[in-house]
């Protein structure tokens, strides 16, 4: 049996890892990543294919542990290509589905499952696990093998006073360490914390002391999927008199779901179309809202930057920042809040403001689950890699041996056969960038050259040439973007241009009339002069114009 992760390691976000053995393959999870401020344009980051489509034969579902996007976001490029069936809790589907419609898949095999439930799936044995988390339904899995029982964690927390549901089932985890667990694969987000994350109900004080002293708007800002979090905004609003708006496409969206599927309890009668929150008075609302990691076009954002359509923020309103920080994401939210800040308004976020615990478990937690699992093997998944490396050290304080501890990256497949593992030669991975809704083909060229462009700007050299001769007609053009300022242009252009017709003479002279190898002297040429004067490689794009 082999394990292959395609994505979650060394990084956080875009979980996807494929179990295999000779009765086919089961995914487990199938999750995207937001882009970092290296990826400019791109919208999102998904994992690489590949490996699924050099096995696409042997694939026979996938299984998901909830419904968060680094977890389901990729799902319907992934079904566009794959016909197979997707496991999952009735919310994780709930929240899938209109996913797939987006994408014109209208009768996705979707197929409900619950915690506590076991099934079969292509040679593989199921088992789905109650764990808590940052939205209802969460599960763990367990995967029975040909080779031996492993565990996939999810995302987890130990939370004894749940804000819905029942706690994580401890007890199911002590009899699987019983029965004999051979690998562990354990999210390692939070294995740099010690101790134990707070239960979510200690952001519940938080909000209810916000509500109980705010005179004008109360703002919320949220993961659109944190549904727990949503919900405590709503209960609070209830108690406090307030009525609910809501913005932002991904949070309408999903209040939706959560209201029709019954995890939300929000009346018509407290719910506020988005249209029409000017109307209600500041200290009768409190609007749920996304952009919580500082994404440009998300509504806090656009708040915070005066252009949204119908909110702005200014003195007497209170706006909560209810998520931590995605690494990566530091230099956006911090963006947000200080803008809000200069608007007037007054802004609560962690770690100044209990407004935010995590959803995934710290030292002690993960020391409880290693105590009862009692795996032989620990494979850290879903963090950094020093998130990997600690998570290690957790088990080795546990008593598990280092030489049974495998720090993975994405595209290095673990094989365990006989009681026994080892690593194997790495598989395809990587990434593919989302772009205006369609796939990259060549995503690394492709960031290649707009980071050239962000980081060096743009020369444009337009040529008349004779279409028989090759003959240059008159002085070329030559136009620069980005890549010196305006008092140095003109000089630099101006010499740019000498060397630009010497080449086209040149080649004239030869009588060269095949465009591509023109441009190519050219490129060649000015990028060697460019770089001489200015230490500087930008984009050189000639144009060739036939007279």
């Amino acid at each position: 049996m082999q394990v292959i992760p395609l994505g979650g390691l060394g990084e956080i976000g875009k979980n996807m890892t494929a179990v295999r053995q000779d009765s086919g393959i089961v995914l487990i999870d199938a999750g995207m990543s937001f882009p970092d401020e290296e990826m400019p344009g791109i919208d999102l980051v998904l994992p690489d294919f590949s490996y699924l489509r050099e096995h696409q034969n042997e694939l026979r579902g996938i299984v998901l542990t909830h419904g968060h996007e680094d977890h389901v976001g990729a799902l319907p490029y992934l079904l566009r290509e794959f016909n197979v069936p997707v496991y999952g809790t009735r919310l994780t589907l709930g929240l899938v589905r209109p996913k797939l419609a987006e994408f014109g898949i209208k009768k996705g095999d979707l197929r409900e499952v619950k915690a506590g439930e076991k099934m079969k799936l292509g040679g593989f044995g199921l088992e789905f696990i109650n764990v808590n988390h940052s939205i209802p339904d969460a599960v763990a899995i367990a995967l029975r093998t040909r080779a031996g029982t492993i565990v996939f964690s999810g995302d987890y927390k130990i939370d004894l006073t749940p804000i819905e549901g029942a706690p994580m089932d401890l007890a199911r985890y002590a009899s699987l360490g019983e029965e004999g667990v051979l690998a562990y694969f354990g999210d390692s987000t939070n294995s740099e914390r010690p101790g134990f994350v707070p239960s979510e109900r200690v952001v519940n004080a938080t909000f209810n002391d916000v509500f109980e002293k705010a005179k004008g708007r109360i703002i919320v800002a949220s993961f659109a999927s944190h549904i727990h979090r949503v919900n405590q905004v709503v209960e609070a609003a209830k108690a406090h008199g307030r009525l609910v708006g809501v913005t932002g496409r991904s949070m309408i969206r999903n209040v939706q779901i959560a209201r029709e599927l019954g995890y939300m309890d929000l009346p018509q009668s407290m719910y506020v179309d988005q249209r029409d929150i000017n109307k209600v008075p500041d200290s009768d609302i409190a609007i749920l809202m996304t952009g919580s990691q500082g994404e440009p076009m998300a509504a806090l954002s656009r708040v915070a930057a005066g252009t949204h359509r119908t909110i702005e923020a200014g003195p007497g309103d209170v706006v909560i920042v209810s998520a931590h920080p995605i690494p990566g994401n530091e230099r956006g939210v911090s963006r947000t809040i200080n803008s809000l800040m200069k608007r007037g308004a007054e802004v609560l976020y962690t770690p100044l403001s209990a407004v935010h615990v995590s959803g995934h478990a710290a030292q002690e937690e993960q020391k409880m689950v290693l105590s009862l699992l009692k795996p032989k093997y620990l494979v850290p998944v879903h963090g950094e890699y020093r998130m990997q490396k600690h998570h290690a050290g957790t088990a080795m304080s546990m008593g598990i041996p280092e030489e049974n501890i495998f720090i993975l990256e994405n595209g290095e497949p673990i094989e365990f056969k006989s009681g026994s593992a080892k690593r194997l030669d790495p598989v395809s991975s990587g990434m593919f960038l989302v772009d205006a809704g369609s796939v990259a083909d060549n995503s690394e060229s492709i960031m290649r050259e707009r980071q050239q462009l962000s980081e060096e700007g743009m020369f444009i050299v337009v040529a008349r040439i004779n279409a028989q001769s090759g003959e240059l007609l008159g002085p070329p053009d030559v136009i620069s973007r980005g890549f010196v300022d305006p008092q140095s242009q003109n000089g630099l252009v101006g010499e740019s241009i000498d060397v630009v017709t010497k080449t086209l003479q040149r080649t004239a002279s030869r009588q060269v009339t095949d465009w591509s190898e023109l441009k190519k002297a050219i490129r060649k040429d000015l990028s060697a002069f460019l770089t001489q004067k200015t230490r500087k490689r930008p984009i050189i794009l000639p144009l060739i114009v036939e007279v």
